[in-house]
């Protein structure tokens, strides 16, 4: 059974920083590009990052790029996201998302003073 279980999320101020996980199991993860979507309340999906599925190529959204890193461990199947210098505008539940769009349940972040 395919599993994405994103963690890491919670409750930050405004310039502060998280770090996400996505530990993956059921397929080969090392065979699967990855992404990082984000859904703020109200709104719809916004796609946040995307990594090759050997980890040699990345981008980013506008709205995240030069504060957001992404990255993946192909030995223990995870999946991260380093968010700095938060902005409540990044207030948002967060999901891994396989390249076929395949997507876990999700971690809230929630930026705020």
């Amino acid at each position: 059974e395919v599993q994405l279980e994103e963690s890491g999320g919670g409750l930050v101020q405004p310039g502060g920083s998280l770090r996400l996980s996505c530990a993956a199991s059921g397929f080969t993860f090392s065979s699967y590009a990855m992404k990082w979507v984000r859904q703020a309340p109200g709104k719809g999906l916004e796609w946040v990052s995307i990594i090759s599925s050997g980890g040699g190529t990345r981008s980013y959204a506008g709205s995240v790029k030069g504060r957001f890193i992404i990255s993946r461990d192909n030995v223990k199947n995870t999946l991260y996201l380093q968010m700095n210098s938060l902005k409540p505008e990044d207030t948002a539940v967060y999901y891994c998302q396989r390249s076929d769009g395949y997507r876990g349940q999700g971690t809230q972040v929630t930026v705020s003073s």
